[in-house]
């Protein structure tokens, strides 16, 4: 393992001129030059040589190398060819002894069938753009893919949307489908200082861990797909929001069910009463096509 100083921003910026390489914006790329909170992230994600991790943008591989000092297997998803190749020659030896597994290209379209071939996978790590972190968290879940633990360090809002609770001002579909699924709690604030280059938002870790209890619904597909509708317009009621479903008789009916006032919004909702709803509103839905 012969990785550059990653603790330092003019090292890595000579590594990468020496490559040829600049930093892609459309990739959300910066890299976390604070040795001291990559290693607390790491801690937090707690992973040894028993442990199998997932890795989304490894770039030139500092929680990559920190994640494989601890011994695991690791599976890491980058989606730029320059990191890519630089990443098999930094690490090896640990891609030759099958430690590291890196996977090329869009991890959106990539990882269901990498998680086909290793289900085993406990754990995920990634510094995410927000648009990444919400597809693939609402993509493994549809699935029914919950890691035991995952750690994600994103812009500060977003991990503030990801932990807020009903009738919040960030409670969002994006909410409901993290505390569905996981219990959250923010580990750690990030400046932009800590970053290479760095960036003009903060950021925070947020530490998800799988529920042991986690509700089920009928129709997991059907449920995202109403959640997707109940905020698409936060003024509307959930009554309005619901009518491109079914007549309006059919909504009556679910929300009736559910134990719910059709006037509500749905970020008055918490997750069960959610659920609830989706189970009511699926079984209203076939029950009319009979």
């Amino acid at each position: 393992m012969n990785t550059p100083d990653y603790n330092s921003p003019v090292a890595l910026k000579n590594y990468m001129d020496g490559l040829g390489f600049s930093m892609q914006k459309k990739f959300g790329q910066n890299f976390l030059v604070n040795g001291d909170a990559r290693k607390k992230l790491i801690d937090l994600l707690d992973v040894d040589e028993k442990s199998s991790v997932w890795e989304v943008g490894p770039g030139l591989g500092s929680m990559t190398s920190e994640i494989l000092k601890r011994g695991s297997a690791l599976t890491a998803f980058e989606i730029d060819h320059g990191f890519a190749r630089t990443l098999k020659e930094i690490f090896a030896d640990e891609i030759s002894s099958g430690k590291f597994n890196l996977v090329e290209g869009d991890v959106l379209k990539t990882w269901k069938s990498e998680y086909e071939k290793f289900p085993q996978s406990q754990r995920f790590f990634g510094n995410l753009p927000y648009n990444i972190a919400a597809t693939i968290v609402a993509d493994t879940i549809s699935e029914g893919v919950r890691f035991e633990k995952a750690l994600v360090t994103v812009q500060k809002e977003v991990a503030e949307r990801m932990c807020a609770k009903e009738n919040s001002e960030n409670y969002s579909s994006f909410s409901v489908l993290c505390s569905w699924a996981y219990d959250l709690k923010p580990v750690l604030d990030l400046a932009g200082g800590n970053f290479w280059p760095v960036p003009n938002v903060a950021s925070r870790a947020v530490l998800m861990t799988k529920k042991s209890d986690f509700p089920r619904c009928k129709n997991p597909k059907f449920f995202m797909k109403m959640l997707r509708s109940l905020f698409a317009s936060r003024r509307k009621t959930i009554r309005n929001n619901l009518l491109t479903f079914a007549s309006g008789e059919v909504i009556d009916s679910a929300i009736s069910a559910a134990g719910l006032d059709g006037k509500n919004r749905a970020e008055q909702l918490s997750v069960e009463k959610l659920l609830l709803l989706s189970d009511c509103l699926d079984s209203a839905i076939i029950s009319e096509s009979k």
